[in-house]
């Protein structure tokens, strides 16, 4: 999976559409391999990404727990806690 999706479930505040479509983004360009793709492909990569993000939100609308909200600036402490252990950072 790629590094810079990130869960985008159970937070609080809740996931925007903005991060749903960075998260389709980084999805379509790992299973593309294009970064950013030739003009003759852009409209494909375009649809497809915003597919994606459609997708997306309908699931994390119809997903259901039990547990609390997570809180956006504790996991990003753990994130880089992590990455400061990984890499020495």
């Amino acid at each position: 999976m790629c590094r810079n999706i990130k869960t985008l479930f159970n937070f609080d505040p809740p996931v925007t559409d903005e991060e749903i479509r960075a998260a389709s983004l980084q999805f379509v360009r790992k299973i593309t391999g294009f970064n950013k793709p030739s003009k003759a492909n852009e409209r494909a990569f375009l649809a497809a990404v915003d597919e994606f993000a459609a997708v997306s939100t309908g699931l994390l609308a119809s997903l259901e727990t039990q547990a609390p909200p997570k809180n956006r600036e504790e996991q990003a402490q753990k994130a880089k806690s992590r990455a400061a252990e990984r890499f020495g950072a």
